[in-house]
């Protein structure tokens, strides 16, 4: 167990550098244990990450190891949300997995605990800890409680909504800011099944972190424990030799999309999961968009959680969490128990003991919501890659609709439109040249979605777009149109009146015009190119599709 630094002359000069940080002989002999810590004085998710780190240190200690603390960056979403700054969220996920890789290369950690909470923090992390393979485990900030206003439960997506409805003239002023002071109570990742929450969960559905990492309220003193036993999962998994490329495995994405269907998450949990298929150097015929269509047929809908339903993520945890989920997934033969775990053992072992406390919030699989899962692709002359919607937001009314397009080139040219009731009933809202290429950055639409359901549309509008959504996000909000309009996809040549068709449950979105007619439109396109520089020009030129990704090309 000890270090490449702990013996030998060749290693003197290293030694001397470590003697400078305060080490002692004894520390310089054992494991070293980078903490990759995403804290954060701007994200609310991660403003006490530190104490994390400082749990998962002592449990590091109490097991053997030299815990170093080391950074990472991060974005939070919902600041970044409406301006330029949301072109720099999905980029950053590549910029953290670097990060990672070379702080822990650089430094040769014996393992690695990965500290973070919010929404690309975590699957950059997790592209990291494949691409190392050192024995790791996640630990995150945990969730935030939920907000409460007059009575009711209310989370960021309900601020979002406000403010649509503050536009709409169905609120005053003095009403918005009481949202505004009722919606985010606490720190932690937000409280609904938005992206951070989902990826936080679906460590536990992959194995590489340990039950309770995807609901344990961040204010909650077990979320410390959790960090403690984590730092000592670490250094067993050091002991052992347990690599991500041992419980990462395809039989663990799989488990993961299964459980991503059965708690409805968020629609960027496509996108992050293409990733880690791809940093693992898996082929289409291994895992690709189409696993979870096929994932999904099979799989109950069985959480309603916010934006969807009227629960939180606290409801979850006290229902049971994850684990309960996946007992009831395995029980029913929806889920590979045999998955190995960071623990050393496997998922059905870990979850045995695991139950159901509250049928209300986690429902029996003979009692779903739906019998298919939460999320849909769709396909079609306008997405030939697919495309991706949360269906368990979907009003019922909308899972079938037809009407005419409303084209936009830009989020704000679409929201300008939508703040001013340019906006009407039956209308398809189309954005376009915002996808991970066109943005450039794949920018997430949640202010123009909350405004429409702000302005009472929700039941009555579509959104279609090349670029992606908040997890706050409900409607019919259809993202990562494939191909993107700046890659020459069919988005880019809909024009002002079209009609367009979509039937979620038949997994279909079409432009209704004739093959000949699609066929001479992008034959005469030239997509617009937007003006960019620096790290968003050099991000241009090396993201895929979204149907992939969005990962750098290999």
């Amino acid at each position: 167990m000890q270090n490449i630094f702990s013996e030998g002359t060749a290693m003197s000069s290293q030694r001397s550098l470590m003697r400078a940080l305060g080490w002692t002989d004894s520390e310089m002999k054992k494991p070293i244990i980078g903490i990759i810590c995403a804290q954060s004085d701007i994200i609310p998710g991660h403003m006490y990450l530190d104490k994390i780190a400082e749990a998962v240190k002592e449990g590091v200690i109490a097991a053997g190891g030299k815990p170093v603390v080391v950074p990472s960056i991060g974005v939070c979403d919902g600041i970044a949300m409406g301006h330029a700054g949301m072109r720099y969220s999905l980029p950053s996920r590549e910029v953290i997995a670097d990060s990672a890789e070379i702080l822990a290369r650089a430094h040769a950690f014996s393992g690695v605990v990965f500290v973070g909470n919010c929404d690309k923090i975590i699957p950059g992390m997790l592209m990291a800890a494949v691409r190392l393979d050192l024995p790791c485990a996640f630990v995150s900030g945990g969730p935030m409680l939920a907000g409460k206003m007059h009575g009711q439960r209310l989370s960021l997506s309900s601020m979002f909504e406000a403010v649509g409805a503050f536009n709409a003239g169905k609120i005053d002023e003095a009403e918005l800011h009481e949202y505004e002071c009722s919606s985010c109570p606490t720190c932690g990742s937000c409280s609904g099944m938005f992206t951070a929450n989902s990826l936080n969960c679906l460590t536990e559905a992959l194995g590489i972190s340990l039950p309770g990492n995807g609901t344990i309220p961040m204010v909650y003193s077990r979320r410390i424990m959790l960090a403690k036993e984590t730092g000592e999962a670490v250094m067993n998994a050091v002991k052992n030799n347990i690599r991500p490329s041992s419980v990462i495995t395809p039989k663990a994405l799989k488990n993961a999309v299964a459980v991503d269907n059965a708690i409805g998450a968020s629609s960027n949990s496509v996108l992050h999961l293409l990733a880690l298929a791809s940093e693992m150097g898996m082929s289409e015929e291994e895992f690709s968009i189409d696993a979870f269509n096929e994932i999904s047929a099979k799989t109950p809908h069985i959480c309603k959680l916010a934006p969807a339903g009227a629960d939180y993520i606290e409801d979850l945890n006290e229902a049971g969490g994850i684990s309960a989920v996946i007992k009831e997934l395995e029980d029913a033969g929806l889920f590979d128990g045999t998955a190995m775990t960071v623990s050393g053992v496997t998922q059905a072992e870990r979850v045995k003991n695991a139950r159901v406390l509250d049928e209300r919030v986690i429902r029996p699989l003979s009692a779903p919501y739906s019998r298919t899962g939460g999320l849909a692709i769709l396909k079609g002359n306008l997405a030939k890659e697919g495309a991706v919607v949360k269906k368990s937001a979907v009003d019922p009314a909308m899972l079938r609709h037809s009407g005419p397009a409303r084209v936009f080139d830009s989020e704000e040219a679409a929201m300008e439109a939508i703040s001013t009731g340019k906006i009407v009933k039956g209308d398809v809202v189309v954005i376009r040249y915002e996808g991970p290429k066109g943005g450039p950055g794949m920018r997430e639409m949640l202010s123009p979605t909350s405004a429409i359901v702000g302005a009472g549309l929700g039941a009555d509008v579509a959104l279609i777009t090349d670029g992606r959504f908040s997890g706050a996000t409900r409607g019919a909000a259809i993202g990562h149109v494939c191909p993107e309009a700046a890659a020459g996809g069919a988005i880019g040549v809909v024009r002002e009146g079209d009609i367009i068709d979509i039937d979620i449950e038949g997994g279909r979105i079409d432009l209704r015009v004739s093959e000949e007619e699609l066929a001479a439109r992008l034959n005469a396109f030239t997509p617009l190119e937007k003006p960019v520089d620096g790290y968003l020009k050099r991000y241009r030129a090396q993201v895929t599709s979204a149907s992939k990704g969005a990962a750098f090309r290999k």
